[in-house]
Parts: structure tokens; sequence; C-alpha cells
């Protein structure tokens, strides 16, 4: 069976209802991304952190998987699908998909701030102040912030380069690590890319969909149904 890795990033679920903060020049729901995405923010003040990603968390869970989250679950009836996301959001897993490496972490996990390694499932959509974790220290979000490290980057180079085909939806593919993911497929890799635009890489392998991720992934899958 071949192996098909697929990366996905905010395109996907922005036809969900997921607003993405680059459509919104740094803002998401008006907040901007320094005031509530880094480590500094935390540090200044972890409340509004913490508000700004309960109000995410109720976000993903009004939306629902859309056409192209369905038509990746359709395609591991004839190939082995592994998912790499820029998402955090549970869209991919609610569809589902079966394999799903978040790069950025997980939007419905926390995580303990005294040992990174102590994640755990949300049990309700709020993480407040005073919430804590076995060590006894404030929980923060699973999410990996501007100008923090990636951790799941070695796991996804391993995955891509043992794919036999790669598909990128709803990503430009210019925010690193994650764009350099790229780098690390084997040569003559088929290489499938849905995006509205014409995003820019220096491969001649490449077979562009021009349509957003919902309409261009029924296209995908004809093509590679043939």
């Amino acid at each position: 069976m071949k192996r098909i890795v697929v990366l996905t990033g905010a395109g996907v679920s922005a036809e969900s209802g997921i607003a993405t903060f680059r459509d919104a020049g740094g803002l998401w729901e008006g907040y901007d991304v320094m005031e509530v995405a880094t480590p500094q923010a935390w540090e200044k003040d972890p409340a509004l952190v913490l508000k700004f990603y309960n109000m995410r968390r109720k976000d993903a869970l009004k939306a629902k998987p859309n056409a192209a989250h369905k038509t990746l679950v359709q395609l591991e009836q004839s190939f082995d699908v592994k998912i790499i996301t820029q998402n955090v959001d549970n869209l991919h897993e609610r569809a589902g998909s079966h394999f799903v490496l978040h790069l950025h972490g997980e939007l419905f996990k926390s995580r303990s701030t005294k040992n990174p390694n102590l994640v755990y499932e949300m049990q309700s959509a709020e993480l407040n102040l005073g919430d804590h974790c076995e060590l006894n220290s404030q929980l923060r979000p699973h999410i990996v912030w501007f100008g923090e490290e990636v951790p799941e980057m070695i796991n996804a180079v391993e995955i891509v380069q043992k794919a036999d085909i790669l598909i990128i939806i709803g990503t430009s593919m210019v925010v690193y690590p994650a764009a350099g993911l790229i780098n690390y497929i084997r040569p003559k890799t088929p290489i499938y890319v849905i995006d509205p635009g014409n995003p820019e890489m220096d491969t001649d392998q490449v077979t562009f969909i021009n349509k957003k991720a919902t309409e261009g992934s029924k296209d995908l899958l004809k093509l590679l149904s043939t």
C-alpha cells in the first residue's frame, strides 16, 4: 500500500469557520498574536492568554469537519495516510482520520508549566488560573507559541522521508520550520498542492490544484483514483 503524507494548514480549518490570524493582519478575534501566543505574553498576563484560548476552544467545538477533512479519510481506503497538520483543532480526528501529528500543539490538551512532558486531555472547554497539574503547577495550553521549539518536527521529518506521495493542502508553506518539511521528500516523489493561489516551490514534480481545500480535495481524489 502506497504511503501518502498530507501537510495541512489553516486553509483547511478556515472552510469550517475557524478564523486564521494571517488573514486578519496578525489578529485573532481582535487580539494581537504577540499578546496571546508567545511565552512573553504568558509571563505578562496568563489570565488573558487562558481567556483567549478558551474562546478559540469554544469556536473549534462549534466547527464541523468539512469536505476536505472527509476526503482525506476516504483516501485511507486505498492508501496508508498520515497527516501532519499545523492546525491545533481536532477536526481531522473528528472526521475520522486515524493518524494525525500536530506540529503546533493541540487545543484540547493542556500541559504542566513545570514539566512539559505532563500533557493532559482537557475535560472541559475552559482552562483557568488555579487549574494545576499533579505537580501542583499551573496548567497552560498545549500549544507551540511563537518563539518556542517545535518538538514534533523530528517525527514529522521521519514521516515525510517515507512518503510515496506528498499532498499539501491549505498552507502556503512559508512558515518555518514546517515549510522545510518539503525538503525531506525522496527524489521524484509526486507532490500535489491544493491552494487557490500558486505557492512558490523549487521543484518540478508538483501538480497544482488551484482551488480551495474543499473543492480541490475532490479533484485530488479523482486524480489518485485513476
